[in-house]
């Protein structure tokens, strides 16, 4: 299982980086102003609709079906399985797609009302969605091959494909003269990736059993239960992408530069979510509904706890950096061009507030794959619900005072919420074994990260002593000090507090 992980881990972590690279790009030539905001709004609405429907209720449905038909039934069994369900995902995702394009418009007034009172930037928001929205169909087929390669133990191209959206993106970018905008040229980007993605997971599974084809919908025994499954995966998607969606509507009626705050924060949060969180749940979901298949509940159990550690291990650091050294670190990756010091400011604040919560967005998915891969996707519904309802909340009690802060705030004691309440239902189940040895895990990770936070903190303060950070390049100079200087201190402190059998245990 770490093999699969680090490939899928690798391969995000390349994506991240290309990410970065396409951010500091439209940072440059977007900045943080109403063309910016525009675009962010026209990338973030197929996205809510992929992290519901797509990446997020119809990957906790699909896997473990799949992986069950596919091991009780064959293979002849769990292609017809997957023909239906491509059928109707296909013709659900063109009507989807038609009613957009639309009623783009009247969309537009309910997800970002705060564009009203600026008609040329509606306008231009409904113009950039209408381009990205097909983006989503495209991207719903790359997650339904995805997840047959995945029960094949074939991670690398699902993992791989997001990149295509990154270099797609820049190369658009580059050709900005050519469009009627920035925003128009990052926006084609989009749906450009979005073929590119398509064709690259369509020919691996092409490779490894053949591509889904039309079929006659039939409500089979195996497609009632995929859909009895995804019904409550839907509702859990959806509580999150709430959140989200409000975090959108709200900012539309911040000043200029809130929405771009909140983006460029939200990638940086999303670089240790991807690599890591999303990496582990990825390869944990298919390993633990094949051996709860198999009737090994002990190996189940032990997949989970290994997963658990290796995400606090490398998540950690991430925790204390955004913590301690935001500014810093939104400095070195974003202020430049276009995007000014203010701006990265403003972000670093943002990104600060968003860490507080990191630690459960990297885990949730490893916590609510034990109860997916046993079909049961009704009960960490409950759990995000209830997260959703306190992350609304806090956003309407916080947004006064705290501007884009209090919306990333609020989404991280959220987040804290859902991950505590998915915990206490997988104890109660027996689904998760909270042992002392764990515990004491726990207990030497947060003091590994204490550590950690102090000792950036120091090496930043004592840079800023000796006057560096007013030399040319201060703050890339800073940063890379601050990630050597980290990787020692953390490094030497788990060595000690785990000692090296543990580590080794770990990755072995």
């Amino acid at each position: 299982m770490l093999g699969r992980i680090f490939t899928v881990g690798g391969y995000t972590l390349l994506s991240r980086l290309t990410g970065f690279a396409r951010d500091i790009m439209l940072a440059a030539i977007l900045g943080a102003g109403p063309v910016a905001d525009a675009f962010f709004v026209a990338l973030r609405l197929p996205n809510h609709f992929r992290a519901i429907f797509a990446e997020g209720a119809f990957n906790a449905a699909f896997v473990p079906a799949y992986a069950h038909v596919h091991g009780e039934k064959g293979e002849v069994t769990a292609r017809l399985f997957a023909d239906r369900i491509f059928t109707l995902l296909f013709i659900s995702q063109v009507v989807l797609l038609v009613l957009a394009w639309l009623f783009m418009p009247q969309a537009m007034a309910i997800l970002a009302p705060g564009f009203s009172d600026d008609p040329a930037q509606r306008q231009l928001a409904i113009e950039l969605t209408r381009i990205t929205f097909p983006y989503l169909l495209l991207i719903t087929l790359v997650t339904l091959y995805g997840g047959m390669l995945n029960v094949m133990h074939r991670f690398a191209s699902a993992a791989a494909a997001p990149i295509f959206l990154n270099l797609a993106m820049m190369a658009a970018l580059t050709l900005a003269s050519l469009f009627p905008s920035a925003g128009h040229a990052a926006a084609w980007g989009v749906l450009i990736s979005g073929f590119l993605q398509y064709l690259l997971l369509a020919a691996d599974t092409a490779r490894h059993g053949g591509l889904p084809k039309f079929t006659a919908p039939r409500r089979d025994a195996e497609v009632r239960s995929f859909f009895a499954v995804l019904g409550p995966a839907t509702l859990g998607s959806m509580g999150t992408q709430v959140a989200m969606f409000a975090d959108t509507i709200i900012a539309t009626f911040l000043p200029a530069g809130a929405l771009s705050a909140l983006y460029y924060a939200d990638r940086l949060n999303q670089l240790p979510i991807g690599v890591i969180g999303i990496a582990v749940g990825t390869v944990l979901l298919p390993d633990m509904s094949r051996r709860l298949a198999a009737g090994d509940h002990a190996g189940a159990h032990a997949s989970q706890r290994r997963a658990f550690e290796l995400t606090l291990l490398l998540s950690v650091p991430f925790v204390a950096a955004f913590l301690t050294v935001p500014d810093v670190i939104m400095r070195a990756m974003f202020a430049h061009g276009a995007f000014t010091r203010a701006d990265a400011a403003s972000a670093a604040q943002t990104l600060a507030a968003y860490a507080v919560g990191l630690i459960p967005f990297v885990l949730i998915r490893g916590a609510v794959a034990t109860f997916y891969a046993r079909k049961d996707t009704a009960t960490p519904v409950k759990a995000a619900l209830t997260g959703v309802a306190v992350n609304v909340a806090l956003k309407l009690a916080l947004i006064g005072s705290l501007a884009q802060i209090g919306l990333a705030l609020a989404t991280a004691v959220g987040a804290w919420v859902n991950l505590l309440l998915v915990i206490g239902f997988a104890i109660r189940a027996d689904y998760l074994q909270f042992d002392a040895g764990f515990r004491n895990a726990l207990v030497k990770f947060a003091a590994s990260g204490v550590v950690l936070a102090a000792g950036l903190w120091a090496t930043k303060r004592l840079m800023l002593l000796g006057g560096l950070g007013t030399v040319p390049l201060a703050a890339e100079i800073m940063l890379a000090v601050l990630i050597l200087v980290g990787a020692v201190i953390y490094g030497l402190s788990i060595l000690l507090l785990f000692g090296r059998r543990w580590i080794l245990g770990l990755v072995s």
